[in-house]
């Protein structure tokens, strides 16, 4: 709980040195209210007090409570076996889809930030290293490389960050995920990583990144995508959508993820099929309500 207390800390903190005052939805992840979860039954109830089942969705709902976890529990990969497939599945996807609206509208806070600040404001200077467009010698930005960086502080179509940490995580349920709360596969040649069990030599020292929480690991996400050169066309296509007042969906942007993994374009297929059967398009409309943060233990 330490872990998780003081990394929300630092978001809200990061958010308002970047504002005179905290904003309504900073106050509402600033103070969460803990729950203690000790059986699927708990967690159920918790999803039910929220209006956040199945039902409700089957309604035409489209309201994401504000909701956290402190990390992948050991009993889920021990109960997720015994139950059903589609149990499974809808358990994970209600617990990251509010980490994944979560992560997208602290974006959408920075990418206010970078459109209506001055190129000497330091809040643009700090959100311009965080996204790699310059480093921490470089005091003041030109208008290209703003425009270069609102290219990158934009969001993640919450259908694609599902698909992929369900695709990267088998659910939730790998050994990097219980290990390092680790959804969605990223590399680490920090040697901090959590090692594979057959590591390629030919690739040098990596591990598969580990995060302090399951929300860390989808903000980390977010970032690589949003940063390195490999994603460089989904941001294209992501400022092209933007530029003609179009959307842009996961399944659009899936497209673009050939360098995410080794098996190419069957990766990026995969992804599709699984955002098609799994219905994850509907996720893209959804938005997080207005209640305070509730955070799960265990």
């Amino acid at each position: 709980m330490k872990k998780y207390i003081i990394g929300m800390l630092c978001s809200v903190l990061f958010l308002s040195a970047c504002s005179e005052k905290i904003s309504p939805t900073q106050q509402l992840m600033a103070n969460p209210t803990e729950i203690k979860i000790t059986s699927l039954e708990d967690l159920e109830k918790v999803f039910n007090d929220l209006h956040y089942t199945p039902g409700y969705w089957d309604k035409g709902s489209k309201e994401v409570p504000r909701l956290t976890f402190e990390g992948i529990s050991p009993e889920w990969q021990k109960v997720s076996q015994n139950m059903p497939v589609n149990n499974k599945k809808s358990i994970f996807l209600r617990l990251i889809l509010p980490l994944i609206l979560v992560s997208n509208e602290n974006i959408l806070h920075e990418r206010e930030i970078v459109k209506n600040s001055k190129l000497t404001s330091p809040d643009l200077i700090a959100i311009a290293i965080k996204y790699r467009v310059i480093d921490e010698d470089t005091e003041v930005l030109t208008n290209k490389l703003k425009q270069k960086l609102l290219k990158r502080v934009n969001i993640i179509p919450p259908s694609l960050a599902l698909a992929q940490a369900a695709e990267e995580s088998a659910w939730g349920t790998s050994r990097f995920a219980l290990e390092g709360n680790a959804l969605f596969g990223q590399w680490d040649f920090s040697g901090n990583g959590i090692k594979p069990k057959q590591q390629r030599t030919e690739l040098g020292n990596y591990g598969i990144a580990r995060f302090d929480t399951p929300l860390a690991s989808v903000e980390g996400y977010m970032l690589n995508i949003n940063s390195t050169s490999a994603y460089q066309s989904l941001r294209d296509l992501r400022a092209k959508q933007v530029a003609s007042n179009k959307t842009f969906s996961g399944t659009l942007l899936a497209g673009t993820l050939i360098k995410y993994s080794e098996r190419g374009q069957a990766y990026i297929d995969g992804l599709r099929e699984l955002i098609s059967y799994n219905k994850l398009g509907v996720t893209d409309d959804t938005f997080l309500s207005d209640n305070n943060l509730v955070h799960l233990v265990y």
